[in-house]
């Protein structure tokens, strides 16, 4: 049986740091877009395929001990010169048999319609992801590069259907878009593809 769940994570859950940092960027954006404020989450997802499930994500660099984590690229964070240093990178990790930190404290987890042909397209894709500055805007959407892009752009590009996949109510997923975007422009539209915006 094959398939593909996708996880919503409070942003920083089990961090003493993050969440604060988190809280005090959705504030600005709230006050510059006249709304309300949200919580702001990070995409994650578990890949069953032939009984064997695989971890997708992106994490820090250094936040893993493990020496086999299933890194497939590794990516600068912040400014690109600043990725020479482990505590400035980022990895795409797709895990057989893995774990994701917090994956206990989800707010939800959606199952996306999946096939084998998507289910093995999205596992070899993780080595394919544009590794782009997590923080900053490279591609000029107006949304920043992170977690959430990577997970949209995996979804996007092995064809499985976004359509009805939104965060938790009263959430938001920063990033999302510029993985939509990104997705389209290298080889554009796949299967199912469609521009939801979290």
């Amino acid at each position: 049986m094959e398939v593909t769940t996708l996880h919503w994570i409070p942003l920083g859950a089990g961090s003493s740091v993050v969440p604060h940092c988190g809280r005090a960027y959705e504030a600005v954006c709230a006050v510059r877009e006249h709304r309300t404020r949200r919580q702001l989450v990070h995409a994650a997802l578990t890949v069953e395929q032939d009984g064997l499930v695989h971890t997708v994500e992106q994490a820090p660099a250094w936040a893993d001990r493990h020496t086999d984590r299933g890194v497939r690229m590794t990516g600068p964070v912040g400014l690109r010169w600043l990725g020479r240093f482990r505590l400035f990178r980022y990895e795409i990790r797709c895990w057989p048999g893995g774990t994701i930190p917090d994956l206990d404290r989800a707010l939800a987890h959606t199952e996306i319609p999946s096939d084998p042909t998507r289910t093995s397209a999205l596992i070899e894709l993780a080595g394919e992801v544009p590794m782009h500055t997590w923080g900053r805007d490279e591609i000029g959407v107006g949304d920043m590069w992170n977690s959430n892009s990577v997970i949209a752009w995996l979804l996007v590009r092995s064809g499985h259907d976004l359509t009805s996949l939104r965060p938790p109510a009263g959430c938001r997923a920063p990033g999302w878009r510029a993985g939509l975007v990104a997705a389209d422009g290298d080889e554009g539209p796949r299967p199912g593809w469609s521009r939801p915006h979290p």
